[in-house]
């Protein structure tokens, strides 16, 4: 499985209407996009993993991430390993360890030693039957911790809602060999005043994420800038303007280290698939 160029990260293709997800899919790979990747907050996300199989033959499909509280590895591997019999190697899986306030929501005290419970969902891919290959899967991944499991346990990682800063660090970290595939959050727009009003909407509801909020100090920014989701803080994580800026910040991630880039395109409307902007997207990305 090789993965390079830029992908499409997408709410829409996981929850939005199947048969619009397959058409979007399918267009997609047309535009010439490498990799689609759809998030995991529990029930059937390899039901829509197969939809998005199904409806391409060449684009890489990935999980951003699979939440691995919410999902046996036995399963897993087996329905992983009937899918690629099925479609192909273009099954990729992310796994991530999610966030406590998510994950004890309905179990209080479920979610401890993240990385203990990620090294055991690897250990158990590992002994299933059959197993989930190394380089199949990659960790979502922010912290040195975590990106050292990446480096030693996966493929590589695939760090979400960080900057190009994040991503040189996370080169460091990894070495030369393992893949770097984060996620870039943009805002396709001429407005700049609107872009960033909808970019910091988006970022409000992920701050209260201890995950996230600790990687963003982590790399500089203030209690402040959390919490009044400073322009400073939007600006960095969310790329706003037309297609040559967002060209700009995908080509900051490559140049930091990055084999490929997830591009998540915001719009007024979150319910809605943004395909004309995917459209617009596709000749400066691809």
């Amino acid at each position: 499985m090789e993965l390079g160029g830029v992908g499409i990260w997408s709410m829409q293709l996981r929850y939005g209407d199947a048969a619009a997800a397959a058409q979007a899919a399918a267009e997609l790979e047309e535009l010439g996009y490498s990799a689609l990747w759809i998030p995991d907050v529990g029930g059937p996300v390899l039901e829509a993993i197969q939809n998005l199989l199904a409806a391409t033959t060449r684009t890489v499909i990935a999980t951003g991430i699979l939440n691995l509280w919410m999902h046996e590895p036995a399963e897993v591997a087996a329905r992983r390993a009937a899918l690629v019999d099925q479609y192909g190697e273009r099954l990729l899986l992310g796994i991530g360890v999610s966030h406590a306030p998510l994950i004890d929501r309905d179990g209080p005290g479920r979610y401890r030693a993240p990385l203990r419970a990620m090294t055991s969902f690897l250990d158990k891919l590992d002994a299933a039957t059959p197993p989930v290959p190394v380089a199949e899967r990659v960790l979502a991944a922010l912290g040195p911790k975590m990106l050292g499991l990446a480096r030693d346990r996966a493929r590589g990682a695939h760090p979400y809602l960080v900057t190009p800063e994040h991503t040189a660090t996370a080169r460091a970290e990894l070495g030369a060999g393992p893949l770097l595939l984060p996620e870039q959050t943009v805002v396709l727009t001429d407005d700049r005043s609107a872009g960033r009003a909808i970019a910091r909407g988006f970022l409000s509801g992920y701050l209260a994420l201890p995950n996230y909020a600790n990687n963003l100090r982590r790399l500089g920014f203030t209690d402040d800038d959390l919490a009044q989701v400073s322009d400073r803080l939007t600006d960095a994580v969310v790329a706003v303007g037309d297609e040559a800026a967002i060209a700009a910040r995908v080509a900051e991630h490559r140049a930091a280290g990055a084999d490929h880039v997830c591009v998540q395109v915001l719009t007024a409307d979150s319910n809605t698939f943004p395909l004309d902007e995917w459209r617009r997207l596709a000749p400066a990305l691809v």
